[in-house]
């Protein structure tokens, strides 16, 4: 059943292509929610084996070069693939009022959310390949077509960065196949059987961290995360709730899959060079986030920093540290989505992401909604128990103590400069103490990240309309749901973590 997130997703993008423009909104959030309803329902279904990578469609599609279009599922790419479909919803949502090109803009936004549930999906090595590079291209034209500040720069950096990246993979993928086709498994392409074959220790040695490195540029890792912080302020909202809620994702999932499941004895070799750059992207990312005058560039460089927690997560090798590594996933996803949603009320508002601009308006009281959910956001990503980002960070510390104490501690300070930085960009943004006009009219003039920015209004602000609430009331809920029973993910990753070669 959950192949078809796939088919539906891409069958809804080429009909946004057919139909008149004031269709498109509905069209892209009918397809958006069919892909959550079908995650949902594989999520809570009680045949599917969580521990093994069980195949669900698998034909010939290049056999000459042991090609199949084969997809398989266990717990975490169920997880995966809901946070997926919670976070397209959202993004659709969060894009109602889009009136550019809407058809184009849709169809691009499902194509990226079709090639995620596409990588989450994947069993085999080339179709997984394909899949992560088809996201390339629509997260483009999505920043060049409808973003903002030095948008063709941000969606030339991320695309520059993610091909470097795929290139690095595409020489790992090929180092597997040619090494595996050799020994005649069978299907040398396929992550069932290469997950039991035993590549020599040489290979695993320089193939496992071309592989992996390759993955973990998308997903953040220091140094080469410059471009997320670039890219998420370039973006449209829907472009940055889909850069952090999903796309990061699909870097570290499929090191995680693939890398560090296929290279055991490689991932042994180079786990402590991932804890250390892991832990310098912590804190280093946090660091600079509280140096930020612009909203998005604190929330841009504040995902770096929790994507961080991801790759020390895995970088653990134990149970607890993955499964904690693949919670994060799902509760950044969501909380990343959010911030980024918040920040698009706000902008769209105000006219500026100026945190000293936004000192003067009293947005607090001019739009509470959006105060209301920048709390709740910043509550989850600061770790306060009851969110999701608690449940996953302190499972990643607890697993990340058996392994490195000492980056724990050092990681403490990351977490401390996330506080820090996260209640500056709220008190800023809505409880200073600027004096507010008619409740929330205001004339300000500010210098943003982009230049020049003009805010003058005699009117008060534009209400918050019923699809952001929707959107972002999804998120809201989410985090808060698996931070009170985050045993729900738990009871469906740990199976699957657990049945990895590299646990130790």
């Amino acid at each position: 059943m959950i192949a078809w997130t796939i088919y539906i997703t891409f069958v809804g993008a080429v009909v946004l292509l057919l139909m008149p423009s004031g269709f498109a909104r509905w069209i892209a959030l009918a397809t958006a929610i069919a892909g959550l309803a079908i995650s949902l329902a594989a999520f809570f279904c009680d045949d599917i084996d969580l521990a093994h990578f069980t195949t669900i469609v698998r034909v010939p599609w290049v056999p000459m070069l042991g090609m199949n279009y084969h997809l398989a599922v266990d717990g975490i790419s169920l997880t995966l693939a809901l946070v997926t479909g919670i976070t397209a919803v959202s993004a659709v949502l969060f894009s109602w009022d889009v009136e550019h090109r809407s058809n184009e803009f849709f169809f691009w936004l499902l194509l990226v959310v079709g090639g995620s549930y596409g990588v989450f999906l994947s069993a085999d090595l080339f179709l997984l390949f394909v899949f992560y590079e088809l996201v390339i291209v629509p997260k483009y034209f999505l920043i060049a077509i409808w973003g903002s500040t030095n948008k063709e720069y941000g969606a030339m950096k991320l695309t520059l960065y993610s091909f470097f990246g795929g290139a690095l993979v595409f020489i790992g993928i090929i180092a597997a196949y040619a090494t595996a086709g050799k020994a005649d498994i069978g299907s040398a392409l396929d992550l069932q059987e290469l997950a039991r074959f035993q590549f020599p220790i040489q290979l695993q040695s320089w193939a496992f961290p071309v592989l992996f490195l390759g993955f973990a540029v998308l997903a953040g890792i220091w140094p080469l995360h410059t471009w997320a912080p670039t890219g998420h302020v370039a973006a449209p909202t829907a472009g940055s709730m889909l850069l952090a809620g999903i796309v990061m994702k699909l870097g570290s999932y499929a090191g995680l899959r693939v890398a560090m499941n296929l290279f055991p004895q490689g991932f042994e070799m180079w786990r402590n060079r991932i804890a250390a750059l892991a832990v310098i992207g912590i804190v280093y990312a946090a660091a600079v986030a509280l140096r930020q005058r612009d909203l998005k560039f604190v929330i841009g460089y504040s995902s770096v920093s929790h994507m961080g927690f991801v790759l020390l997560g895995l970088a653990t090798a134990n149970g607890l540290g993955v499964s904690g590594a693949v919670l994060q996933m799902f509760s950044h996803g969501v909380i990343g989505a959010l911030l980024f949603a918040i920040a698009g009320m706000v902008y769209r508002r105000t006219h500026t992401r100026d945190l000293d601009a936004l000192a003067t308006m009293g947005l607090g009281r001019a739009l509470p909604f959006v105060a209301f959910a920048f709390v709740v956001a910043s509550a989850a990503s600061m770790g306060i128990p009851g969110f999701s980002g608690f449940a996953a960070e302190i499972t990643i510390l607890i697993g990340a103590w058996r392994a490195y104490p000492i980056a724990v501690w050092i990681t403490g300070i990351g977490m401390v400069l996330v506080a820090a930085f996260t209640l500056r960009a709220l008190k800023r943004s809505f409880f200073d103490s600027g004096i507010p006009v008619n409740g929330g009219t205001t004339s300000v003039s500010s210098i943003g990240s982009g230049g020049t920015t003009s805010v003058s209004s005699m009117e008060p602000f534009e209400p918050i309309t019923l699809a952001e609430k929707c959107g972002a009331v999804l998120l809201m809920f989410t985090t808060l749901a698996i931070g009170l029973y985050p045993k729900l993910l738990l009871d469906r990753i740990v199976p699957a973590v657990e049945s990895m070669r590299f646990i130790k």
